[in-house]
């Protein structure tokens, strides 16, 4: 797209963060849920929200309050755009405070779809920032755990979240995931306060051993060593009490063939890491029905690792 349209209509995908052993350094993408965003030209000035759908009335239509016009608006800052106005639609096709990346994706959504109806001027890497700050006005972190996966696709590695140092990491082809969002409120607040301020040396060892594990099974395709190392010492322990049942439907997933289990981003999401297809289903019927004996409401994903990100959908 190397010209300017006249309407974009542009999805951004929800992530899986934190991916057991990388606490707010890792990352990835899955194909569904997400957001969507429309952008297109209009003859008042300014930036404006017009129509916001599935969010039973939560989010704010005033832009500089709103996580994806935030990001745009940014956007629009830093290319001194002067222009003609621009009207944005929000369409929210994933649930609020699932530990998917709810925020990120409309703040990704909203910064790429500006970025597309001006023509592309920015490469997606350099739309990071806007996305990062359209994120940050919900909920005050700076973390690219769910922004940079959403935003650029696949698995996401940050070395540094202050410098937005970010690196994309192979995936082997047939790495699957299943993703269960049971549906319960865990505040992300709660779920950070919950986590000890200080962590023992001996845990700290393992977790960077098993973080160097995954991104050493992922470059070399070793599905051994990415299930061996698809473990969390540091959040999970005091996390999973958040959410019922988990550690039976940790037993589920892993007794039905994943290779790994844990809490996506600040829960209450679970995910199962998978080699094939196949077993991702099998591991999403399991804790599926570890979460079906409690009468907890749910749904199921399961998904290959995105490596598109945020994209055009339509555009005239």
């Amino acid at each position: 797209m190397n010209q300017p349209v006249q309407e974009v209509r542009v999805f951004a995908p929800a992530t899986v963060a934190n991916v057991a052993c990388g606490y707010d350094v890792l990352g990835f993408a899955i194909d569904a849920p997400g957001d969507e965003v429309v952008a297109r030209w209009s003859d008042e000035p300014g930036l404006k929200i017009t129509a916001i759908t599935g969010d039973d009335g939560k989010l704010p239509w005033e832009v500089e309050k709103n996580t994806a016009g935030v990001a745009a608006l940014d956007l629009l800052k830093h290319l001194g755009h002067q222009g003609r106005g621009i009207e944005m639609e929000i369409h929210k096709k994933m649930p609020f405070g699932s530990g998917l990346g709810s925020s990120a994706a409309s703040a990704v959504a909203g910064a790429y779809a500006v970025n597309c109806l001006l023509g592309e001027p920015l490469t997606k890497k350099q739309v990071l920032p806007f996305a990062m700050a359209g994120e940050a006005s919900a909920d005050g972190a700076w973390h690219a755990d769910n922004v940079g996966p959403s935003l650029l696709g696949g698995m996401i590695f940050i070395r540094d979240n202050d410098q937005l140092d970010i690196t994309s990491l192979p995936v082997p082809h047939n790495l699957w995931a299943a993703v269960v969002y049971p549906e319960i409120e865990v505040l992300t607040k709660v779920a950070r306060d919950i986590l000890p301020k200080s962590i023992p040396l001996e845990q700290v060892t393992q977790q960077v051993g098993n973080l160097g594990g995954l991104i050493c099974g992922l470059m070399q395709e070793n599905y051994g060593l990415i299930g061996r190392s698809i473990k969390d010492v540091i959040a999970e322990p005091y996390r999973q009490k958040l959410i019922p049942e988990f550690y039976q439907a940790k037993q589920a997933a892993l007794a039905a063939g994943a290779l790994g289990f844990s809490i996506s981003g600040a829960g209450p999401s679970v995910f199962a890491l998978c080699e094939g297809e196949m077993i991702a289903q099998q591991a999403g019927q399991a804790i599926s029905k570890v979460f079906a004996s409690i009468n907890l409401t749910h749904e199921v994903y399961t998904s290959s690792i995105n490596l598109t990100g945020v994209h055009v959908v339509e555009s005239v």
